[in-house]
């Protein structure tokens, strides 16, 4: 399918000074092609937790976004390492490896994975020693 909107955003390892910058910019970039606010929000829900993943989990990467004319919104999360050892106990709520940093900062509730893939018409997730990656689809209209 054609894309209409094609943009990406960088994600810094432990740049938790920028946490959330990449999910602001995407929300701003939907808002100004007259998203649904309600589509908007889950969007917004499942950038938010994927970036802040991205920060506290992986050494950076790159969010990439699509519309497509078919009224589509994807969303690809690509991180650069160490990736998921065990991916059935990162989708159990409340499973964490966040460090200490990242809990003294309010982060690594374990509850990333497991809302992001309640938010998303549809969520895959890959994960190997050279990273992590996450598909995310949205349908512009509820």
């Amino acid at each position: 399918m054609n894309k209409i909107l094609q943009k990406e955003f960088h994600v810094e390892r432990d740049d938790y000074a920028n946490a959330g910058m990449a999910s602001s910019q995407i929300k701003s970039t939907l808002k100004q092609v007259g998203v649904d606010p309600k589509v908007m929000r889950r969007i917004a829900v499942a950038a938010y937790e994927a970036e802040i993943n991205m920060i506290i989990h992986a050494w950076g990467g790159v969010v990439y976004l699509d519309v497509t004319e078919d009224g589509m919104i994807h969303l690809i999360f690509q991180d650069n390492g160490p990736g998921i050892p065990d991916l059935e106990k990162a989708m159990t709520p409340g499973w964490s490896t966040a460090s200490k940093k990242a809990r003294e900062l309010g982060f690594g509730a374990g509850m990333g994975l497991p809302n992001i893939k309640r938010v998303s018409d549809e969520f895959t997730i890959e994960s190997s020693p050279a990273g992590t990656s996450i598909f995310l689809t949205f349908r512009v209209e509820e």
